[in-house]
């Protein structure tokens, strides 16, 4: 309950951040165009909100938990309505002369105002569209500007695992084995496996991997990105070893004395080379008494362990970045403009690329909803992946508004210049 929690809120901490930027970017260029905008919301407001506040006579007047406006607040139409709505999906930002989803055709009877959006010329038009569009990317390019100027970026080398890496069945189908070194994919050296590598990889016409100290070539078959999608698998995870780097309380592990540092080598005379070997093979042990094999300080040691049902032997694992050597990369204020510059516009054109997957059938049984997207963060706030997801998800909402898609700015954009087009033929 706790881990739904934490995840609930840091998703609606984060769609909140990434809602009002966008709207904001819709308000800010309808006022520089002296366009009205009636109401500003954070979440949706069916049959009531939480709480509008509005200038009038000069002060803000606030009202909570109504269903309808004050009637007085209708005696100046040209401020706007701050509000909070209920529902966590999404938010608004209602435009004077505008058709969205806010207003229908029958709310646009009367006779134009200037101060309406219809009024306005194609170009203020076309940047109070875009206006959410700019702002969510604009925001991405921040959020890792900061993110590099505060933390840095640090890598793991491919080279450093020396382990290599666990591969998934589809995987394996085409060629890799478990203990493979990344290289190359067609001309791309690989340099640490991340999401422009893994794109490279399965969209490559040829991988080369280090394996037993041999360079071999691997055949990557055209719909391999479909291959992993209809297994829901990934692609490959690093290997590396069973290395204790916290003993939970009132376990099998603490009550034989399994301190943090262990390195556990075997189960049962079984040898586990790697973490996933341990705990693939322990689940062979359920409701039994086994010998643990494991190396401390370098000195061969052997504990014998009752597991229960679940065969857990109670202990958290030390990640490969914090058994190998990884690259840290510091920047400065002014390094990491335009590094983020560049960390943000990689992300929407890999992103854009991937669109791609979407329409094939395994994309399409691939995409999830709120429930995905909360999955994306970690089960205890961390503040560097929070700012991280929200930028990234800064970018697929950027890049999803785009679209010409009835509904999203693009759509309205798309409108506009189809309109723009017959009136100049006309």
């Amino acid at each position: 309950m706790e881990t739904f929690l934490i995840r609930a809120l840091q998703l609606v901490a984060s769609l909140s951040i990434l809602i009002v930027i966008h709207e904001f970017g819709h308000f800010l260029f309808a006022k520089l165009s002296g366009t009205r905008v009636e109401r500003f919301y954070l979440f949706f407001n069916p049959g009531f909100s939480l709480m509008r506040c509005k200038k009038i006579n000069g002060k803000l007047e606030f009202d909570f938990l109504s269903k309808n406006e004050p009637e007085h607040w209708k005696n100046e139409p040209e401020n706007t309505v701050w509000g909070l709505g209920w529902l966590p999906l999404g938010g608004y930002c209602s435009i004077s002369g505008m058709v969205d989803e806010t207003q229908s055709l029958d709310d646009l009877a009367a006779e134009p105002q200037p101060w309406e959006f219809r009024t306005k010329k194609p170009f203020p038009r076309l940047m109070i569209m875009a206006g959410g569009v700019l702002f969510n990317f604009i925001l991405a390019l921040l959020l890792y500007g900061m993110i590099l100027n505060i933390w840095g970026k640090s890598y793991l080398p491919v080279q450093n695992v020396p382990l290599g890496m666990e591969f998934s069945q589809p995987a394996h189908q085409v060629g890799f084995q478990d203990g493979d070194i990344l290289l190359s994919a067609d001309d791309m050296t690989i340099v640490q496996f991340n999401d422009e590598s893994f794109r490279a990889i399965v969209e490559a016409s040829q991988v080369k991997v280090l394996r037993a100290g041999d360079t071999v070539s691997i055949a990557i078959p055209d719909n391999f990105m479909q291959q992993l999608m209809a297994a829901k698998q990934g692609f490959a995870s690093y290997r590396f070893p069973a290395v204790i780097k916290q003993v939970m309380p009132r376990t099998p592990a603490a009550k034989v004395g399994l301190l943090p540092g262990d390195s556990l080598v075997a189960i049962q005379n079984i040898p586990t080379q790697t973490f996933m070997d341990f705990a693939t093979t322990i689940k062979q042990f359920k409701d039994s008494t086994v010998s643990i094999d494991y190396y401390r300080q370098g000195v061969a040691s052997q504990a014998i362990v009752t597991l229960d049902s679940t065969a857990t032997l109670g202990f958290a694992a030390m990640m490969p970045t914090e058994l190998y050597k990884t690259e840290d990369i510091a920047y400065t204020f002014w390094q990491s403009i335009p590094a983020g510059v560049k960390l943000a516009w990689s992300k929407l054109s890999g992103y854009s690329s991937d669109m791609k997957y979407v329409f094939t059938k395994e994309g399409a049984q691939s995409l999830g909803g709120f429930g995905a997207i909360a999955q994306m963060f970690p089960t205890k706030w961390d503040w560097r992946v929070f700012w991280e997801t929200t930028a990234f998800l800064s970018v697929v909402l950027a890049f999803m508004n785009v679209l010409p898609i009835p509904g999203l700015d693009g759509g309205h954009i798309l409108f506009l210049y189809d309109h723009r087009k017959k009136s100049a033929i006309v």
